[in-house]
């Protein structure tokens, strides 16, 4: 099986902590997309609301589902982790989320957790996408 690994340029270099933005089953059509976060080229956080936050995961997730020749029509499924209860941060959120998947509504999935990849970290959102046809 055929695998393409997509790291866009203008997003921060995952490769010293072993990870790609996303990889494409080649023979699927599929796309898997690494959790997507507010951090800058050299791994800050740039926003301090879960707004921004969330804003700035899913500009990064449309960069990287296009430089995969998909984008956020072709999703099928979006997992976002939020730091906390889901249930606390939904008012914040949800016109965020739908600023971005109203059109294509995907199966989306939040999760609350005790901690993300750094503290400052409020949210990450990971995704599968098709290729687009």
């Amino acid at each position: 099986m055929s695998i393409t690994k997509i790291n866009p340029n203008s997003l921060y270099d995952g490769s010293a902590n072993g990870l790609s933005h996303a990889t494409v089953s080649n023979q699927l059509g599929l796309v898997f997309v690494s959790g997507q976060v507010d951090w800058s080229p050299d791994f800050k956080v740039q926003n301090s609301s879960i707004e921004g936050q969330a804003r700035a995961a899913m500009e990064n997730l449309k960069t990287v589902l296009h430089a995969a020749n998909s984008s956020l029509k072709d999703l099928l499924q979006v997992r976002v982790y939020v730091r906390g209860e889901v249930a606390e941060h939904m008012e914040k959120i949800v016109p965020v989320l739908q600023d971005y998947l109203a059109g294509p509504r995907p199966a989306l999935t939040g999760v609350g957790v005790s901690s993300l990849a750094s503290p400052e970290m409020l949210i990450e959102i990971e995704a599968i996408a098709q290729v687009s046809r």
